[in-house]
């Protein structure tokens, strides 16, 4: 009873709130969910991002629907990327049954099915609102960090948005900026490095190569126009509710050269977008990230510190950003310990190498003196978990082991005529939904390239110049010597008429003065 009563009041103490707060559920101890003893996130500090781990079954992408709807209902818009598709159930109120009122009886807390204003995005060909960015808009820098070039790669990307920028080439696509490798290297190779350097033509091939890897995992959906702004992220229903938006992303599962593309845009344009903010009553915006590791695990080491160097930094601006993922490792250290609120479900002992990582992860944690925190990971039911995070103070909560609350939203998919229906009454579709190929830098230069075509002879045209020149020079050639050939024979004939005239005067004088004097 002692020991209940010191948990009791160590849990009550460490997790007491004076604002708006989200409860999460009942702490647990010996198994047994704690009536009215509840684990309670500050609003206040849910801008220090979190993580939600877990192995597979154990319910952390219920955890996720739970925290992202309580955010909700609170006013914080939330946004989740949606790689398995079970998300979209925060659309539609839930219904109870005997087993989730046996549940919140136990916790304390009533069960008021309710649904979240939700919107569907896209950056593939599934239905929803188009997600889009220019390639301008990525820069040089980010833009060769998502290609994974080398300083001198990446020295050439920079001279050809400033080319474009100082032309008005506008980049909208990848086929811009295609065109304007291809550019650099044929009939704008010269105009180019008179004005801004050489260009090695090995380099220009590489990055070319890595667009074209990027196109090849659907890369061209998400560049163009009309890009997406990232303040439609951020807002409230008719009832001050916060609207919940979903990216459809099941069908890029295979693709995390995109995601990480993606992700890192996103982030990006949303930190230079924001305002700094300070400590706000409750965060602007919460970003969920499903299957965390897909950002992580296919990254290079340019996007891993683009990404650490975000989420470090975005905090300020209102914004808290939630891993979802099976293994807290799967996060790098960097990142791990950025994040203030830790949901931990339970994880498996199948080999000597689950048992190492299990006794690994316990080490992350607060110690406690109510918990053996190694060996309860191995004993946690589905929907329950460890859970530590930050006070009002920013001071870390001691370690509850929770009984959580189930989500007043659906647990389960949307049907497609419930998703069609959704995605019909949205008022972003008409907005982002329109396809514009207005003209950019793929039309101009291709101009510029038919143009210079047209005015430097082709290679057969060269060939006949070059004998058309050639029997001119023979022919020049032949008349001259003709002539000379000419000059000479009429030369010799006229000396042998002249010389025969006056031989034939001489010779006949000169015979008859012979023959006279007997000669012959």
């Amino acid at each position: 009873m002692e020991t209940n009563e010191a948990f009791n009041l160590a849990i009550t103490k460490g997790y007491q709130t004076e604002g708006k707060a989200i409860q999460l559920g009942a702490a647990l101890l010996n198994g047994t969910p704690q009536t009215h003893v509840l684990v309670n996130l500050p609003l206040k500090t849910l801008n220090r991002h979190g993580l939600i781990a877990g192995a597979t079954g154990t319910g952390k992408t219920v955890t996720l629907q739970l925290i992202a709807e309580q955010m909700c209902a609170n006013g914080i818009p939330v946004l989740l990327m949606d790689l398995k598709g079970d998300l979209s159930g925060i659309a539609r109120a839930g219904i109870s049954t005997p087993k989730i009122e046996e549940r919140h009886t136990a916790i304390g807390l009533p069960y008021s099915p309710s649904a979240s204003t939700t919107e569907f995005l896209t950056i593939s060909q599934q239905p929803g609102v188009k997600l889009r960015a220019t390639v301008s808009e990525f820069g040089p820098v980010l833009f060769s960090k998502i290609l994974d070039l080398n300083e001198t790669q990446q020295g050439i990307v920079a001279l050809l948005f400033k080319f474009a920028d100082d032309h008005h080439l506008p980049l909208l696509d990848l086929k811009d900026f295609k065109q304007l490798l291809h550019y650099s290297t044929n009939q704008g190779k010269d105009e180019i490095q008179k004005e801004y350097g050489n260009l090695a033509s090995a380099s220009v091939s590489t990055i070319l190569r890595k667009v074209i890897e990027l196109e090849t995992q659907g890369a061209e959906l998400f560049f163009g126009e009309k890009s997406f702004e990232v303040n439609d992220l951020v807002r409230t229903d008719s009832n001050g509710k916060g609207i919940a938006s979903i990216i459809r992303l099941s069908d890029i599962q295979d693709k995390p050269k995109l995601f990480s593309t993606f992700m890192l845009c996103l982030l990006a344009e949303v930190y230079n977008s924001f305002p700094e903010a300070g400590d706000l009553e409750k965060p602007k915006l919460c970003i969920f990230i499903d299957e965390a590791h897909l950002i992580f695990n296919e990254a290079s080491k340019a996007l891993l510190d683009q990404m650490e160097s975000i989420v470090k930094l975005i905090r300020s601006k209102g914004v808290g950003l939630y891993f979802c993922t099976q293994n807290p490792y799967d996060i790098p250290d960097a990142v791990l310990a950025q994040l203030g609120l830790k949901v931990q479900h339970a994880l498996r002992a199948f080999t000597e190498k689950d048992r190492k990582a299990i006794r690994k992860t316990a080490e992350n944690y607060p110690i406690s003196e109510f918990y053996k925190t190694d060996e309860l990971l191995t004993t946690l039911g589905i929907g329950q978990a460890f859970v530590t995070a930050l006070n009002e103070k920013g001071i870390p909560t001691p370690l509850a082991a929770v009984n959580l609350r189930a989500p007043m939203s659906r647990i389960g998919v949307l049907n497609e005529q419930e998703l069609s229906d959704s995605i019909a009454t949205s008022k972003l579709t008409s907005k982002y939904n329109e396809t514009i190929d207005r003209e950019s830098a793929f039309e101009l230069l291709t101009a510029k390239l038919k143009e210079a075509a047209q005015e430097e002879p082709t290679e057969d045209n060269k060939a006949n110049d070059v004998k058309k020149t050639k029997a001119k020079e023979e022919k020049s050639i032949i008349e001259k010597a003709t002539e000379n050939t000419m000059v000479r024979q009429i030369g010799r004939t006229v000396f042998k008429e002249v010389a025969r005239g006056l031989l034939g005067v001489l010779g006949l004088g000169g015979t008859s003065q012979k023959r006279k004097k007997g000669w012959f």
